[in-house]
C-alpha cells in the first residue's frame, strides 16, 4: 500500500543550526529597508532589500495578504502580596466569534494559557483598569481547565465598557516567546502590518510587516493587485514539532474569513497566486479544499466549514481552481451568506500538491516548526540553501527578521 506523503516524514530532517544572536529581538528601523532574499524557479538565489520587491512579480500577477490585527492578548494580574499571574487570551469560547467576544460588555470566556496556572486555579484574581478615567475592576476565574491552557471568565462591572477597551489599556502586545525580552509601546505599532484591520490575531503574520505605503505604490505601477484576506494567526503557530514523525504531531486550528468578493476574485483568476505569508497560503489552500469538498458533496457543505489536518490528502486532486472556488462561491448563494467564518488544521509537508499558490513572501521560520515544513513542501530540499545562504549572509531570523521571496 503506498504511504501518504506524511506517512514516512521523520522531524528531525527539517532542522538547522540558529545561532540566539541571529533571533531578532527588534525589527529594522525602516520597514522595507529589511533584506531579501529572492529564490528564483530555477533555484538562483539573488539578495536584495524589501523596497525592491514588487520588481520581481510580473505583471498581472494577483498578491493576496493577511489583514488580521494583533490584539494586546497578555494580562498580567498579582495577587497581593502573592504571585504574579499572567493570562494570555488565545480564542473566545463565549461568545465565539472574535468580533462579538472583544465587543462584549460585563463577561466573556476565552481560552487561555495562564502563567502560574497552579495559584490561579485556588482562586480568581482581580486587575484595576483605567478606561477614560475611570476605574473598572477586572476578575479572571478558571472556569476549567485541559493541559496547558484553561476556559477562563472575564466580567467587570462597568457594562458600558467592552473587553477590546480593556485590553487596549491593560494588555501587553503578545510577543513571540523566542524574543526574549518585555514587549513595549512601540510594539503596539510595529508588532502590526501597516493594513491591518480586523482584530483577533495572536501573533502578527509577520512577511506583512515588512510592507510600507511606497511598497504598495510600486506594486500597483507595476501591474499587480493586492487583495486582502483574513485569518486570525493563533498562538500555535509557535509551538515546534515535538514528535519524531511529523504524522503525530497534532496541528493548531486557525478561523478564517471568506467573503463573496474573495471568491468572486479567485474565480476569474487566470493564474496562480501570490502570497504574503504562511497564513495567506493556508486560508487559499483550505478555500479550495473546501470547494472541492462541495463538490464531492454535490454542492453539499456542513454549517461548521472545516479543513482537518490530513484530509486534504484523501480528497480528489483533478479540480481545477476555478471549478472548485466556483463550487464554493455557489454554495454560499444557496446559504445566502455573503461572508462566512471556517476553520482549518490544515498542515501542509512535502509531497503537499498546491492547488492555488505558486510565489510566495515569508520570513525565515523556527527549526522543526509546521511553517518550516510548508516552505519545505513549497520549494523542496532548496529550501535548505535558502536558509545557509541567510545565515552565511548575516539575515536577521523569526517575526521581527529579514524576508524571503520564493518562485515554485
Amino acid at each position: 500500500m503506498r504511504l501518504k506523503p506524511f506517512e514516512d516524514i521523520r522531524t528531525g530532517r527539517f532542522t538547522y543550526d540558529l545561532p540566539d544572536d541571529r533571533i531578532a529581538l527588534f525589527p529594522a528601523g525602516i520597514r522595507d529597508n529589511s533584506k531579501l532574499v529572492i529564490r528564483f524557479k530555477d533555484g538562483t538565489l539573488r539578495e536584495d532589500i524589501f523596497r525592491n520587491m514588487p520588481g520581481y512579480l510580473s505583471g498581472g500577477r494577483v498578491l493576496f495578504l493577511n489583514n488580521s490585527r494583533v490584539i494586546p492578548a497578555r494580562l498580567v494580574f498579582r495577587k497581593a502580596p502573592g504571585p504574579r499571574i499572567e493570562i494570555f487570551c488565545l480564542s473566545p469560547v463565549q461568545p465565539a466569534e472574535y468580533t462579538r467576544a472583544l465587543s462584549s460588555t460585563g463577561s466573556c470566556t476565552w481560552e487561555c494559557m495562564v502563567g502560574n496556572m497552579r495559584r490561579f486555579h485556588a482562586a480568581p484574581v482581580n486587575l484595576n483598569v483605567m478606561v477614560d478615567h475611570v476605574p473598572v475592576n477586572l476578575k479572571a476565574e478558571m472556569l476549567s481547565r485541559s493541559g496547558n491552557t484553561a476556559v477562563v471568565r472575564f466580567s467587570w462591572e462597568n457594562e458600558s465598557t467592552s473587553f477590546a477597551t480593556i485590553l487596549s489599556e491593560a494588555g501587553q502586545t503578545p510577543l513571540p516567546p523566542y524574543i526574549k525580552r518585555e514587549a513595549t509601546a512601540f510594539d503596539r505599532s510595529r508588532y502590526q502590518t501597516v493594513y491591518s484591520k480586523k482584530e483577533g490575531s495572536v501573533a502578527a503574520p509577520t512577511a506583512g510587516l515588512h510592507f510600507t505605503e511606497h511598497v504598495f505604490e510600486q506594486l500597483q505601477l507595476c501591474g499587480i493587485a493586492c487583495h486582502e484576506l483574513t485569518l486570525h494567526v493563533g498562538a500555535g503557530t509557535f509551538q515546534p514539532i515535538k514528535t519524531e514523525k511529523v504524522e503525530d504531531h497534532r496541528m493548531h486550528g486557525e478561523v478564517f474569513q471568506i467573503t463573496e468578493d474573495l471568491v468572486r476574485i479567485l474565480v476569474g483568476m487566470n493564474s496562480r497566486a501570490a502570497c504574503v505569508g504562511t497564513t495567506s497560503v493556508r486560508t487559499l489552500e483550505s478555500m479550495y479544499w473546501l470547494g472541492v469538498k462541495a463538490i464531492v458533496h454535490k454542492g453539499a457543505l456542513h454549517e461548521e466549514l472545516l479543513i482537518d489536518q490530513w484530509e486534504p490528502y484523501d480528497l480528489p486532486k483533478e479540480h481545477t481552481m476555478k471549478h472548485a472556488f466556483e463550487a464554493l462561491g455557489e454554495w454560499m448563494v444557496k446559504q445566502r451568506r455573503k461572508e462566512i467564518w471556517a476553520s482549518t488544521s490544515l498542515m501542509i509537508v512535502p509531497g503537499y500538491d498546491f492547488k492555488v499558490v505558486d510565489t510566495l513572501i515569508t520570513n525565515f521560520h523556527q527549526p522543526k516548526s509546521s511553517l518550516l515544513l510548508l516552505i519545505a513542501a513549497f520549494i523542496g530540499d532548496s529550501w535548505r540553501e535558502v536558509y545557509e545562504y541567510a545565515i552565511k549572509h548575516d539575515f536577521r531570523f523569526l517575526s521581527y527578521g529579514d524576508s524571503s521571496l520564493l518562485f515554485r
